[in-house]
């Protein structure tokens, strides 16, 4: 039976997909905290914005950077493009539902528990799509207990995930929400993976992209959509200032509203001296 390694270049790939998953939960914080203080088509983008930075930085890109460390011993891997392409989709998707449905409910209990268990599933559904894209000269097998573990762990992490979406205001709470949140992504990764076992190696190379060919360019094009999320972020005004900016706005405008009542009641027409007197003899 082929060796399994999970730390094949050591702690480097669980630290790098450990930061890039604290990335992309503080990139989705980010917009999901703009998305609280918009409307329209305005809270849609930023959340969907948010569902990219969670989905596919935060879970998707720190997924195959930690299986960069993941080899066994005389077996050959190979990714299939078009499921890891797909996993990356699914993951974006169910974290976006999840971010709406919560949006959509209120941000109530009920709509965050509903969209956690589905996103949770969602990206359980995405970490073993992106196993089953590896296309290895062995056969895999899973542990079930693990299996299990690693979903009950998604769907914690995402009900936990859309709570801090809600919730989270200040800096050091972000931070500390971003490392919770980063945390428990790659604990469900690597519950998953602990549960992985390879047997009945062939002396053979399956079809498919290595992971030179593949990982690094995908990786590579989501960081730098994440560099731009954040470039955005940085120019566009923060939670409390788009609020600031919504009550003066208000402010203004009842003023203004004041302004022109009081301009039409000085429009209005005065009774004259003879107007006066008629009224007068009348009474």
């Amino acid at each position: 039976m082929p060796v399994i390694d999970h730390f094949t270049f050591g702690i480097v790939t669980p630290l790098l997909a450990y930061a890039i998953s604290c990335t992309g939960a503080a990139t989705g914080l980010a917009c999901t905290s703009r998305a609280r203080a918009a409307s329209g088509g305005t809270r849609a983008a930023w959340l969907v914005f948010g569902a990219i930075a969670l989905g596919g930085t935060g879970i998707w890109v720190m997924h195959f950077v930690a299986m960069l460390g993941f080899s066994a011993s005389g077996v050959t891997i190979r990714y299939d493009i078009p499921q890891t392409l797909l996993s990356a989709a699914i993951a974006i998707v169910v974290v976006g539902a999840g971010l709406f449905i919560t949006e959509l409910g209120k941000r109530k209990l009920p709509a965050m528990l509903v969209g956690g268990a589905l996103a949770g599933a969602g990206v359980a559904a995405m970490h073993y799509m992106g196993m089953e894209a590896m296309q290895m000269s062995a056969e895999v097998v899973y542990n079930p207990a693990y299996v299990v573990a690693s979903i009950v762990i998604a769907v914690v992490a995402a009900t936990a995930a859309l709570w801090c979406t809600v919730h989270i205001r200040g800096t050091l709470a972000t931070i500390v929400a971003t490392l919770v949140m980063g945390l428990a992504v790659t604990g469900m990764h690597y519950t998953g993976m602990a549960g992985v076992s390879v047997i009945n190696p062939i002396d053979s190379v399956p079809a498919g992209a290595s992971t030179m060919q593949l990982l690094v360019p995908l990786v590579m094009a989501v960081s730098v959509v994440t560099f731009l999320l954040i470039l955005g972020i940085g120019l566009w005004p923060t939670e409390d200032e788009l609020r600031t900016q919504a009550e003066f706005e208000n402010r203004l405008k009842a003023h203004s509203e004041q302004g022109r009542q009081f301009e039409n009641v000085q429009q209005e027409p005065q009774p004259g001296p003879a107007q006066f007197a008629q009224t007068h003899r009348a009474r």
